[in-house]
């Protein structure tokens, strides 16, 4: 099969994931695309933590990076390049800058998350520099992993559906599990509001416990104007 029409991703998946990454033709299944999804792929198998997926541990933010990876394509099957390349390096090395390394804080925490965002766009920079891409590719790759743009920029919005699916199909059955029941409400109501339509429906597919699916109900319950 021409590059041109090989599915960019499978040049370098370490792993099958599920469900598996579609095949797409894409203008960005060229050797360098590869190249830095490779070393992105590189970076995040070095992640000391590890997470079962198809009953095998996988390096956490590897495992992560597909699975952004997989919906922004569900969400956008004809994605350009830089939305490719930001949602495989969203949390790039997201290890190395732990949560106990700042103030256990709220104000610790959203200075953490701050910086966070800043050290992947720094990282992401320096491998998309490495493998020879412009200046202003690498800009709008940092600018998908800052969310500077977000909500006019209509990538912005496919990456941060991407981002909320994930949680709510992966992450949202193991938070609900340790918080308290309006903690776990409060998280669905911000992800809901920062989702569009397409991704709020492709939400509502997912399938929950009956214990997720209770939490679901009551966070998108309107609002009682009589409390």
């Amino acid at each position: 099969m021409p590059p041109s029409t090989q599915n960019p991703l499978a040049l370098a998946a370490p792993f099958r994931i599920t469900p598996p990454v579609t095949d797409i033709a894409s203008p960005a299944a060229t050797e360098r695309f590869a190249e830095a999804i490779r070393r992105f792929d590189a970076a995040n198998a070095a992640d000391p933590n590890h997470e079962l997926a198809d009953g095998l541990a996988h390096p956490k933010e590897l495992l992560y990076a597909q699975r952004l990876t997989n919906w922004v394509l569900r969400l956008c099957p004809d994605a350009p390049e830089e939305l490719l390349l930001a949602a495989r390096c969203q949390h790039l090395c997201r290890w190395e800058s732990p949560r106990d390394s700042y103030p256990m804080t709220r104000p610790g925490y959203l200075l953490w998350r701050a910086n966070l965002k800043k050290f992947h766009a720094q990282k992401s920079g320096e491998i998309l520099h490495a493998v020879g891409y412009p200046p202003d590719l690498i800009q709008k790759v940092q600018d998908l992993n800052l969310k500077k743009n977000f909500p006019a920029d209509p990538l912005s919005r496919i990456m941060e559906d991407a981002l909320c699916l994930v949680f709510l199909e992966f992450q949202f059955a193991a938070l609900a599990a340790k918080t308290d029941d309006a903690k776990t409400i409060n998280a669905l109501q911000k992800s809901w509001g920062k989702m569009s339509a397409a991704g709020r429906a492709e939400a509502l597919k997912l399938t929950y416990g009956p214990r997720e699916q209770a939490l679901l109900a009551a966070a998108l319950q309107p609002p009682n104007p009589a409390q």
